[in-house]
């Protein structure tokens, strides 16, 4: 059985990048969402430049629970983090 790839989006966009290539997720305390790639560099890689709404104090959290979910299928994904007004921000997949 293959594996299917996963990918994290910035929020417009302009980056993606594989799961597989993560080594830690963090949030900071004016609310951005950073990734650290493993690899000789440990480039770090801003998902969500905090702008508008405050993001949940788990938000990097969250990203970890719906890595793990999409993970778990059997299909390539995804994810990607969205703003809603009622909602607030939440981390969405779909396919790739």
């Amino acid at each position: 059985m293959s594996v299917a790839e996963v990918w994290v989006a910035k929020d417009d966009g302009s980056d993606i990048v594989r799961v597989a290539a993560i080594a830690a997720v963090g949030r900071d305390y004016s609310g951005n969402v950073t990734v650290r790639l493993s690899g000789g560099d440990q480039a770090l890689v801003t998902l969500l430049a905090h702008h508008g709404p405050p993001t949940p104090s788990d938000f990097h959290l969250q990203l970890l629970q719906m890595i793990a979910q999409v993970s778990a299928r059997a299909q390539s994904a995804i994810i990607r983090p969205v703003h809603d007004e009622i909602r607030g921000w939440q981390w969405e997949a779909g396919p790739l």
